[in-house]
């Protein structure tokens, strides 16, 4: 018998779902509750099932869960798992865009349907997912969210199919067996093998996988492209076939629209004798896609230290993936010097940064004397193979000589 993420029977999750589906009354029932008797239940188990309270309850959780993260979070069919493991539209939608010129696409491990609602907003989309009750909820958002005219949910194992010829895009289990995702491919499901096959049999399309998996050398011929948003790195897609680009890997900000490709080792950026007005750090999708030194060397940038991915300049280049702050002192990197520094000049606000140098930021945070002026940045980092406190302010004009204690 088929089983669910949960472990009951999969006919039995779909039927228990279209069932919540029926019972508008239970979720009023549940807004008008207050804190005490929602975690008690006791009233709400008065008037409904048990079994259809629990998934009631759990359903209202997770879209508590993704208010602020997807459209329409109140209205749709979400599970605990479901959601952490969803696309971000604006990736699904930056996604969907290289799809538009297939006549249709395959949607592999479909999930809750944000990729697939993306998908059938430039083509025709079969959404394929293991879980009967994850197909439903699959169809019931892309009615909310997309174009469910041109959707077609099938609950199916997509190991046994074949995909030669197909355009598909594909979502592997991070999380089968685990509380949190996966690393390693090889212990997504389906694993890497499966991946790589698909990504040689398929004519082409994209496989969504962690920004810290390990997909370094797992995918030749591949273009695997970092997409970064709100200075996060979002998502790593290994893009295969006819869809995938000419270069081996890109990084791209959805915040800006910016995208950059090239092979990480056709550049090798300068080092930094002295740090200069400006440390610059770059967007981690940049720095995951290993394209820094490409990147540095298109704008003149130059690197604090062969193992540091903080730049230097003079200036702060006009792209988006960098972010500047103007250096203000360089200091030992003691902790000592850092309280000793900030005595005069006490700081409303300390912004703590660090990317190679191990340290527990929020305790070194407490240590630093409070005060009114204004917020300082704070900057861990190796500079010529010595590990040195930045203090730096966002904002400024670079102008400003450095003060060197």
């Amino acid at each position: 018998m088929m089983m669910n993420s949960s472990g009951a029977p999969a006919d039995t999750a779909r039927d228990l779902l279209l069932r919540l589906r029926d019972s508008p009354d239970l979720f009023a029932a549940i807004a008008a509750c207050t804190p005490a008797e929602r975690a008690n239940q006791k009233t709400l188990r008065s008037r409904f099932d048990d079994e259809l309270v629990r998934a009631a309850l759990a359903l209202d959780d997770a879209r508590v869960r993704a208010k602020g993260r997807l459209p329409s979070a109140g209205q749709l069919w979400l599970t605990a798992t479901g959601l952490e493991q969803s696309t971000a539209p604006e990736v699904a939608r930056h996604k969907a865009a290289r799809f538009a010129a297939c006549n249709s696409v395959s949607d592999l491990c479909s999930g809750i349907g944000i990729d697939a609602a993306a998908l059938s907003a430039v083509t025709s989309v079969e959404a394929f997912d293991l879980d009967p009750a994850m197909a439903l909820r699959c169809q019931w958002n892309v009615e909310l969210l997309g174009h469910s005219d041109r959707l077609k949910t099938t609950a199916a194992d997509v190991t046994s199919h074949c995909w030669s010829g197909k355009f598909v895009h594909a979502d592997p289990d991070r999380r089968v067996g685990r509380d949190r995702p996966a690393r390693r491919l090889e212990a997504y499901q389906p694993d890497l093998n499966w991946m790589q096959q698909l990504a040689t049999n398929a004519a082409g399309g994209a496989i969504k996988i962690g920004p810290a998996s390990n997909f370094q050398q797992k995918f030749p011929g591949c273009e695997i492209e970092l997409v970064s948003l709100a200075g996060e790195c979002r998502e790593a897609t290994v893009w295969f076939g006819e869809l995938a680009g000419e270069s081996s890997f890109r990084a791209t900000c959805l915040d800006t629209g910016e995208s950059v490709a090239g092979d990480p080792l056709s550049a090798w950026a300068d080092q930094a004798t002295d740090l200069g007005h400006w440390l610059i750090d770059p967007d981690p999708a940049i720095v995951r896609s290993g394209l820094l030194d490409l990147l540095a060397e298109t704008h003149q940038l130059q690197r604090l230290d062969p193992e540091e991915e903080y730049l230097t300049a003079d200036r702060v280049p006009e792209t988006g993936f960098v972010t500047g702050f103007q250096v203000e002192a360089i200091l030992p990197g003691n902790p000592r010097e850092l309280s000793r520094y900030f005595r005069s000049r006490p700081a409303s606000e300390y912004e703590i940064r660090c990317r190679r140098i191990p340290l527990n930021a929020d305790a070194l945070r407490k240590k630093l004397p409070a005060g009114t002026h204004p917020p300082a940045v704070v900057v861990a980092c190796r500079i010529n193979g010595r590990s040195r406190f930045v203090i730096a302010r966002r904002g400024l004009a670079a102008n400003t000589a450095v003060q060197e204690d």
